[in-house]
């Protein structure tokens, strides 16, 4: 980090700063399964701008998945205050639990203020934003954080070809929520809700599509939104300058934020959505390991496998992250020289077989240990 980033962080986020209290600002990250939020993320870790800025992340299984995307990072690479700043929440949706688990991991951190400039939360992608939000509002967390903004990622490509956004029935086989939601809130909902709470909408994925189909995506947008609110078509990466600083006090204006969960005194869940842990002592030629995922995204209800990847002859980690059928996959670093050389990989779905799902894909694996 170069000597003249502090200072340029000083005065940029000046205002950012000067808070009633010296409340801890925080930024809600969201968006759906894809969107790119952890990358979103990540860039905001290695483009800091000098700030420190503590991660929470909501991840959905008990593979840490993204949380160690994250903290390999190359900032926390190199900083272990700034990896110990990475905290993972990993028993359930945070609009769920809340109070089991947000609350006492906000508590820690606001007593670290002193050693924090600002908090960023990435949701899960069935997270409500709303109520999250609201706990901002106890007295707990109250007098010592606020919520800065809340920025909503949405993937261009999806939305235009009618998967997981923009056609109702394509949403009606994602309606559910994971097993630890006490909401069932069908995906349509979910995303007005999603779009209704931002400050900021950033359209993703821009340039796997025409530019006519990403002008279409933005001006239906465009529709769905407060004037307040704009959308950010990028493909690359975006300045830290426009995702902190928003000074928007979101918990003291959730009126103009309406939700479908508004006047709900309770909500249900279904119990069939899960998040399957795999990790497996076997590598992988990636070819033929996609090739094996989508034949199961084809056969199943699976909305999401995501993961790192053995490849035998490789010294670099394969992260895997795949969506429908939309598979991408991309070396990340080097294996460490204490670390087991497994397969990790989460797959979240309806129905589904733990058995069976492990078994289909360690049909594919090359050999019974990684190389």
């Amino acid at each position: 980090m170069s000597a003249i980033q502090p200072a340029i962080a000083a005065t940029f986020f000046e205002p950012y700063f000067l808070k009633p209290m010296h409340k801890l600002p925080v930024t809600v990250v969201t968006g759906f399964l894809g969107a790119g939020k952890t990358t979103l993320v990540r860039h905001l870790l290695q483009n800091n701008r000098g700030l420190r800025i503590a991660v929470l992340v909501n991840e959905f299984g008990e593979v840490g998945i993204d949380g160690d995307l994250l903290k390999s990072c190359q900032v926390c690479d190199e900083d272990t205050e700034a990896a110990a700043n990475i905290v993972e929440l990993t028993n359930g949706c945070l609009c769920c639990t809340v109070q089991e688990e947000f609350l006492p991991t906000m508590q820690a951190l606001i007593q670290r203020r002193d050693q924090i400039d600002c908090i960023v939360i990435e949701t899960s992608g069935l997270a409500l934003p709303k109520p999250l939000v609201q706990a901002f509002r106890w007295p707990e967390i109250r007098t010592g954080a606020t919520v800065d903004g809340v920025i909503t990622l949405v993937d261009c490509e999806a939305l235009a070809s009618g998967r997981l956004v923009g056609n109702l029935d394509a949403l009606e086989a994602q309606r559910q929520a994971d097993d630890s939601l006490d909401h069932e809130t069908p995906i349509e909902e979910l995303f007005e809700d999603q779009l209704n709470c931002a400050d900021l909408v950033l359209l993703t994925k821009v340039d796997l599509v025409d530019t006519a189909t990403q002008q279409r995506v933005e001006t239906w947008l465009r529709e769905q939104l407060p004037p307040r609110v704009k959308v950010l078509p990028c493909q690359g990466s975006v300045g830290t300058e426009l995702l902190l600083g928003f000074n928007a006090a979101v918990e003291d204006h959730l009126d103009s934020r309406p939700s479908h969960h508004d006047h709900e005194a309770e909500h249900e869940h279904d119990d069939n959505i899960t998040a399957i842990p795999l990790v497996l002592d076997q590598a992988f030629e990636p070819k033929a390991l996609v090739a094996a995922c989508q034949q199961l995204v084809t056969d199943y209800d699976i909305y999401r496998i995501k993961g790192f990847v053995a490849v035998p002859g490789k010294p670099m980690r394969l992260v895997m992250h795949g969506v429908g059928q939309r598979f991408d996959t991309w070396f990340d670093r080097c294996w460490a020289a204490d670390e087991p050389r497994q397969t990790q990989l989460v797959v979240i779905g309806q129905n589904l077989d733990a058995e069976m799902i492990q078994a289909a894909i360690a049909s594919a694996a090359v050999c019974p240990t990684a190389v």
